[in-house]
């Protein structure tokens, strides 16, 4: 098995298992984009300490994690960084829109089989690949 294969089942398992303590611990999904967006939109006001708990692990856990880093994974992504913003804030518009995100719909729905979790992540997986089919293949933009 390649290793790119081991890194993502065991980030996987880091989600899986970072979902099911953050719904254990208070009852709540764990939809990355919806506790970003309740602290950019105010409605998140009652639980911003929670959330910005969990925001700083996501973005400091990787730190952590840095020297257990043996080997280099190649990402395959573009070096043209308006392509990665423009990534970046068209997936942000999209979770709005489908009011959830990977992490809310597709690990912490689809483990509750909730039919809204299942249809969506079907519907964002179909697009992710279309739009890169697309950008890739159509347009040769990476």
């Amino acid at each position: 098995m390649e290793m790119d294969w081991i890194w993502g089942l065991l980030g996987g398992m880091l989600i899986g298992c970072g979902g099911a303590v953050y719904l254990l611990g208070n009852g709540r999904i764990m939809g990355a984009s919806g506790i970003l967006g309740g602290l950019i939109d105010g409605t998140g006001r009652n639980s911003w300490l929670e959330r910005m708990a969990f925001l700083v692990g996501v973005m400091i856990l990787p730190l952590v994690l840095w020297p257990l880093y043996a080997v280099e994974i190649d990402t395959h992504i573009t070096s043209n960084v308006t392509v990665i913003i423009a990534a970046g804030l068209l997936v942000g518009i999209g979770t709005r829109i489908a009011n959830g995100c990977t992490s809310g719909h597709g690990v912490c729905g689809i483990s509750r089989l909730s039919l809204r979790g299942v249809v969506a992540t079907v519907f964002y997986i179909l697009t992710g690949g279309l739009t890169l089919a697309l950008l890739r293949h159509v347009w040769g933009l990476i």
